[in-house]
């Protein structure tokens, strides 16, 4: 007769698995551990077959079962439980009550159970990966539209690619979808998609006169000791006091006759400074838009005529949030294809200067309400001080052993057995691990409420 599953713990916080090959356990799957102190859930982190080819695994302790309620701050110790396949009404405590947390899709192989993140611990930065193909964009278009709909967290998109430059068209939803509900709350929101090529007031634009020093000089790649006559040329010359117009910057340093000044204005015009469309003069700028708290605000970053434009714009909005962290104003920083931002392997001024920020605000922000979401292919292409300091990861479809190994090594909550799964998701499957979900979840993503901007182009057929 072959032996019953069954499970054992020494410390109340993980056990060890023995069950038959038939028993239908999964890493990820949640089981419940009955003994004579009551029973307990547990989530299957490994497993592998043993010579006599039985089952055997390691899993963690989420808590003690109640009959109406899962207690996560409460477990025991056993030398012996039963185990069995957790039922829909333990799955469902343990993922919270279909009403609670942000809706974005099912887990996977139990399509009948909603999976839901925790919108409060949002307060947490989020590392967000997965590659080309994988439905990447479209799932995190998925979080942060339940983000606008459920919560009143302001949020910054920087959207290289114009994937969510749509954000405020509704698809066409099925008549009587339970999801209708859930645009009417959209449309109530104020979401302002910024773009270069936009007239007032939805262009994107920087006011010069108001960035930092530091921002100023990586503009134009002044460095305080390499070019220290240009560099204090440029940091007694009054420029708000001067005209508005740009084109008065070069008349007005020639005309000092210095040869530093002179200098400087060669620099203005050989790097053409002045001809980027950026700049706001009498317009609004994008850091003064943001100060009217919008709920969402949408930067379109590609279609500047000039590459280091984009960094501009990323610069003045970090360092303008970060000038005003004292005012403890939460901001969701959501940054999409983040290497772009925050490689460790690009040093121009503008470069060094963002990503910079971006280092200073995920290891210090957290307390100033300034949380960043950052979404990528490659985890390699972000610099490591600011993956370390993410709590929640979301990971699609990554063929590459070597990303995934990182992943290990940096997110320790996350199941390597779970994380080595992510080869073989299909499109718009995902895992979830950290402060945000209640366990670690394997998950499909559900249908977008809006249009999304960066649909693939097919291929012309004949």
């Amino acid at each position: 007769m072959t032996a019953a599953a069954s499970a054992s713990s020494l410390d109340g916080r993980a056990f060890l698995l023995d069950a038959p090959a038939d028993a239908g356990f999964e890493v990820g799957g949640l089981v419940v551990c009955t003994d004579a102190g009551g029973a307990q859930v547990g989530q299957i982190d490994e497993l592998g077959v043993s010579a006599e080819g039985r089952l055997t695994g390691t899993g963690t302790i989420l808590g003690e079962l109640g009959r109406d309620a899962l207690d996560a701050r409460r477990s025991h110790a056993f030398p012996e439980a039963a185990v069995a396949r957790a039922g829909e009404r333990a799955v469902e405590l343990v993922h919270g009550d279909p009403g609670s947390g942000l809706q974005i899709g099912t887990l996977l192989g139990d399509e009948g159970v909603g999976a839901r993140l925790l919108a409060h611990r949002f307060n947490r930065h989020t590392f967000w990966c997965g590659q080309s193909g994988s439905g990447k964009t479209y799932a995190l278009g998925v979080v942060l539209e339940q983000l606008l709909v459920n919560t009143s967290l302001p949020m910054v998109i920087f959207d290289p690619n114009a994937d969510f430059v749509r954000l405020r068209e509704q698809r066409r939803l099925p008549a009587g979808s339970p999801a209708a509900a859930h645009q009417e709350a959209l449309q109530e929101r104020d979401i302002r998609i910024l773009r270069p090529a936009s007239a007032a007031p939805d262009a994107l634009r920087v006011r010069f006169v108001t960035l930092a020093m530091r921002g100023k000089a990586a503009v134009l790649r002044l460095d305080p000791l390499t070019d220290r006559a240009e560099y204090n040329a440029f940091m007694h010359l009054d420029l708000e006091s001067g005209s508005a117009d740009a084109d008065e910057i070069i008349p007005r340093l020639r005309s000092l006759g210095t040869a530093a000044s002179l200098a400087l204005a060669d620099r203005v015009e050989n790097l053409r400074v002045l001809d980027w469309d950026i700049w706001a003069g009498e317009h609004e700028a994008v850091t003064e838009i943001l100060d009217e708290r919008p709920d969402a605000t949408v930067l379109d970053l590609g279609g500047f005529g000039y590459a280091d434009e984009s960094l501009v714009v990323a610069m003045a909005v970090l360092d303008d949030l970060w000038a005003k962290r004292e005012s403890r104003r939460p901001m969701l920083i959501v940054i999409d294809e983040a290497h772009n931002l925050c490689s460790p392997d690009t040093d121009s001024p503008l470069h060094v200067a963002v990503r910079e920020r971006i280092i200073q605000i995920a290891a210090e922000g957290r307390k100033f309400g300034l949380w960043l979401l950052l979404s990528t292919q490659r985890p390699s292409k972000v610099h490591p001080n600011i993956i370390s300091q993410c709590d929640n990861l979301a990971l699609m479809r990554m063929s590459s052993p070597l990303d995934l190994a990182e992943l290990a090594d940096v997110f320790g909550f996350a199941p390597r057995a779970m994380l080595e799964r992510s080869p073989r998701f299909r499109q718009g499957e995902a895992l979830f691990a950290g402060g945000f979900v209640a366990a670690p979840t394997l998950l499909k993503v559900g249908d977008r409420l809006t249009v999304e901007g960066g649909v693939d182009v097919p291929v012309p057929l004949r």
